[in-house]
């Protein structure tokens, strides 16, 4: 884990991730505060539109929803060269002469690239803090987007480290990452087209679906269980992609 780390902090990957990552999130979020405050202003002319006016619902639950996107952008550039990198380097082989076992392994590069991510999430906690000195932002709906934004990063980070240990590819890897993610995303919005009985299963099955509840701060057993079966499930299919590659020598 320490020379992932290390790896990702010695190499632009990193620097140029969590940058992009935070303008864009920064963007989103002078833009919600910015029609919030005009929405405000229109308040104090016309008294009947104050039921209306929600500082969670007006600027946070549009922000980290878009934060959320972003992250379906970024999350493979930093998944794509985990082991792909290590293939291309000739370096691979190596991994499996070291005296620790393949969940070892694995378990040390998942945590180093969650280290990252965790990162670029505490540094948007700038937002809420903003919004804090000027006005009461409601903290239960705070923490379980927050809760929801790193389950849902974690989500992305397992997939996306499947896709790197079965190709050398870094663009490669970050391409198919995104689409697999982006399926994962978008899989719910064919629910309505289906029968019902498969349009629960294909509802239960978006990534998107699951986190409308930690956005408007609820937070349900049903949708911890998801990620957390998402993330074991990808995390499993990794180590048996890493252990077929020993068989195969």
């Amino acid at each position: 884990m320490k020379r992932e780390l290390k790896s990702y902090f010695s190499s632009p990957i990193a620097y140029t991730v969590v940058t992009i990552f935070l303008i864009i999130s920064g963007w989103f979020f002078y833009n919600a505060l910015a029609f919030y405050t005009l929405l405000s202003f229109q308040v104090m002319q016309n008294q009947f539109l104050g039921g209306e006016l929600n500082l969670t619902e007006g600027v946070v639950r549009p922000l980290f929803g878009n934060i959320s996107v972003i992250m379906l952008l970024m999350m493979p550039l930093l998944t794509m060269r985990l082991f792909a990198e290590e293939k291309k380097l000739g370096t691979f082989e190596l991994l499996f002469t070291y005296p620790i076992r393949d969940i070892e392994t694995l378990f040390g590069k998942f945590l180093a690239c969650v280290g990252v991510f965790l990162v670029m999430l505490l540094l948007t906690s700038l937002y809420p803090i903003l919004l804090a000195l000027y006005a009461k932002p409601e903290i239960g709906p705070l923490l379980s987007v927050y809760l929801g934004l790193f389950l849902v990063g974690v989500s992305f980070i397992s997939l996306g480290v499947l896709i790197s240990s079965l190709t050398e590819n870094q663009i490669v890897a970050a391409v198919i990452s995104f689409g697999a993610l982006l399926l994962f995303w978008i899989i719910g919005w064919a629910s309505a087209s289906a029968s019902p009985s498969v349009g629960k299963v294909i509802l239960h099955l978006s990534i998107l679906e699951h986190f409308e509840s930690f956005s408007k701060g609820v937070i349900e057993t049903k949708d911890l269980i998801f990620y957390l079966s998402f993330i074991f499930f990808f995390f499993f299919l990794t180590l048996r992609s890493l252990e077929s590659k020993r068989w195969r020598g």
